[in-house]
Protein backbone atom coordinates (compact mmCIF):
# COMPACT_ATOMS: atom_id res chain seq x y z
CA UNK A 1 0.00 0.00 0.00
CA UNK A 2 2.95 2.60 0.81
CA UNK A 3 4.28 2.41 -2.11
CA UNK A 4 1.20 1.82 -5.00
CA UNK A 5 0.52 -0.33 -7.81
CA UNK A 6 3.29 -0.91 -10.99
CA UNK A 7 2.41 0.04 -13.78
CA UNK A 8 4.11 -1.16 -17.60
CA UNK A 9 5.74 2.18 -18.87
CA UNK A 10 3.16 2.47 -23.16
CA UNK A 11 5.26 0.57 -25.55
CA UNK A 12 7.70 -1.28 -23.14
CA UNK A 13 7.81 -4.79 -23.55
CA UNK A 14 7.30 -7.01 -20.22
CA UNK A 15 7.88 -9.99 -19.68
CA UNK A 16 5.25 -13.08 -18.88
CA UNK A 17 6.58 -12.95 -14.81
CA UNK A 18 6.43 -8.81 -14.73
CA UNK A 19 2.88 -9.27 -16.19
CA UNK A 20 1.85 -11.58 -13.63
CA UNK A 21 3.55 -9.60 -10.67
CA UNK A 22 1.19 -6.44 -12.05
CA UNK A 23 -1.47 -8.82 -11.94
CA UNK A 24 -1.42 -9.83 -8.47
CA UNK A 25 -0.20 -6.26 -7.43
CA UNK A 26 -3.74 -5.05 -8.95
CA UNK A 27 -5.61 -7.96 -6.85
CA UNK A 28 -3.46 -7.11 -4.25
CA UNK A 29 -4.41 -3.00 -4.20
CA UNK A 30 -8.59 -4.25 -4.78
CA UNK A 31 -8.43 -6.20 -1.85
CA UNK A 32 -6.96 -3.51 0.59
CA UNK A 33 -9.88 -1.31 -0.97
CA UNK A 34 -12.39 -3.15 -0.29
CA UNK A 35 -11.39 -3.93 3.43
CA UNK A 36 -10.81 0.16 3.71
CA UNK A 37 -14.61 0.21 2.35
CA UNK A 38 -15.95 -1.79 4.49
CA UNK A 39 -13.99 -0.38 7.51
CA UNK A 40 -14.79 3.38 6.85
CA UNK A 41 -18.00 4.99 7.78
CA UNK A 42 -20.38 5.88 4.72
CA UNK A 43 -20.04 9.91 5.33
CA UNK A 44 -15.50 10.04 5.08
CA UNK A 45 -16.07 7.54 2.39
CA UNK A 46 -17.98 9.62 0.19
CA UNK A 47 -14.94 12.10 0.07
CA UNK A 48 -12.37 9.14 -1.31
CA UNK A 49 -14.53 7.16 -3.56
CA UNK A 50 -13.04 8.97 -7.00
CA UNK A 51 -9.49 7.91 -5.36
CA UNK A 52 -8.15 4.85 -7.93
CA UNK A 53 -5.80 3.15 -5.97
CA UNK A 54 -5.34 2.02 -2.08
CA UNK A 55 -2.54 3.80 -1.83
CA UNK A 56 -4.19 6.98 -2.67
CA UNK A 57 -7.40 6.11 -0.32
CA UNK A 58 -4.71 5.89 2.24
CA UNK A 59 -2.78 9.08 1.50
CA UNK A 60 -5.91 11.12 1.58
CA UNK A 61 -6.90 9.68 4.93
CA UNK A 62 -3.85 10.36 6.23
CA UNK A 63 -3.83 13.61 5.20
CA UNK A 64 -7.09 14.24 6.86
CA UNK A 65 -7.12 12.86 9.83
Amino acid sequence: MENGVSIAAEGVEITKAQRQSIADQKLKDLKVKNYLFQAIDRTIMETILNRDTANHIWDSMKQKY
